[in-house]
C-alpha cells in the first residue's frame, strides 16, 4: 500500500494536468499527420518523459517556497515525499527523454530537447523575470515542429504551425498565471504576467490565444472553411464576453473565457495537422 501511495503522490507532483494535456496534443497531432502507431507512441513517450521531468523538477526547485506558502496540494511541499526521490525521478525522466527523443531522429530529437531545455530554464529562474513567456513560446512553438520532423523524411513544419504553437503556448502561460497571481506575488515571483496585473494578464492571455486561433483558421493552405471561420468567430465572442464579465470583483468569467479560447486553439492545432498529409 505504501508503494502505491508513493506512486500516486509522485504522479501528483508531475503537474499531471498540463503533462497529460501536452502529451495528448502531441499524440493527436501525430495521428492527424498520419503517423503509424509505433511512431506516434515513440513521439508521445518522449513528450511525456520531458513533461514529467519538468513537472518533478519544478516541484523540487520550488519545494521551500511551496512549503512556506502552505501548498498542501503539492505532496513534496506537504512533506509526503522526500526531495531525494523527486530529484531522482526528475533525473530518470530527463534521461529517458533524451534517449526517446533521439530515437525519433537527430533533427527531431534535437528540436524536442531544446523545447524541454526551455521548460527547465523556466523552472530554474526565467519564470520570475519579465522574459517568463519566452520559455512557453519556444517550447510550444517547437512541439509541432518536433512532431512533424519526427515523421519519415524529417519534413519541416510550416512556419504558420510553429507560430500558432508559440502563440498558444504564450497565451497558455498568461492563463496559467491567473489562478495563482496573488500567491505568486506574495512569494516574490515577478514574471511578465505578475507585472501586468490581473486585467493585463487576462488581456494578454486572451489576445495571444485569439491570435493563435486566427493563424490556425486562415494560414493553412487552401480556402478557410466554415469550421475555421466559425471557430474564430466563436473564440472572439466567448473570449470577449469572458473578459467583459470578468471585470466584476470575484468573477472567474475571464479565466473561463480564456480556457474556452485555449480549447478552440488546441482543436484547430490538431485539425491543422490533416493539412500536412
Amino acid at each position: 500500500m505504501s508503494v502505491l501511495r508513493t506512486g500516486v503522490r509522485l504522479a501528483l507532483s508531475t503537474h499531471p494536468a498540463p503533462s497529460v494535456a501536452v502529451t495528448t496534443v502531441a499524440a493527436l497531432l501525430c495521428a492527424a499527420i498520419g503517423r503509424d502507431l509505433v511512431g506516434g507512441a515513440l513521439v508521445s513517450a518522449a513528450v511525456l518523459a520531458g513533461q514529467l521531468s519538468i513537472g518533478w523538477g519544478n516541484d523540487w526547485l520550488d519545494r521551500d517556497r511551496d512549503r512556506r506558502a502552505g501548498r498542501v496540494d503539492k505532496p513534496l511541499a506537504a512533506g509526503q515525499l522526500s526531495p531525494q526521490l523527486v530529484a531522482r525521478s526528475a533525473a530518470v525522466a530527463l534521461g529517458a527523454c533524451v534517449v526517446l527523443s533521439l530515437l525519433t531522429g537527430v533533427l527531431a530529437g534535437s528540436l524536442h530537447l531544446i523545447a524541454v531545455a526551455s521548460g527547465w530554464a523556466y523552472n530554474l529562474g526565467l519564470k520570475a523575470t519579465v522574459a517568463s513567456p519566452l520559455a512557453f513560446a519556444v517550447s510550444f512553438g517547437l512541439l509541432p515542429a518536433f512532431v512533424v520532423a519526427a515523421a519519415p523524411g524529417s519534413p519541416a513544419a510550416p512556419p504558420w504551425l510553429v507560430l500558432a504553437g508559440a502563440l498558444l503556448g504564450t497565451g497558455a502561460h498568461f492563463a496559467n498565471v491567473l489562478p495563482d497571481l496573488a500567491a505568486d506575488q506574495a512569494a516574490g515571483v515577478r514574471g511578465a504576467g505578475h507585472r501586468l496585473g490581473r486585467t493585463g494578464c487576462t488581456a494578454a492571455a486572451a489576445g495571444l490565444l485569439l491570435a493563435s486561433v486566427a493563424v490556425l483558421a486562415v494560414a493553412p493552405p487552401g480556402p478557410t472553411g466554415a469550421v475555421g471561420w466559425s471557430a474564430l468567430a466563436g473564440a472572439v465572442v466567448l473570449g470577449g464576453a469572458g473578459f467583459v464579465l470578468g471585470r466584476r470583483a470575484g468573477s472567474r468569467a475571464a479565466f473561463g473565457g480564456v480556457l474556452v479560447v485555449a480549447v478552440v486553439a488546441v482543436v484547430l492545432l490538431v485539425l491543422s495537422g490533416t493539412r500536412l498529409r
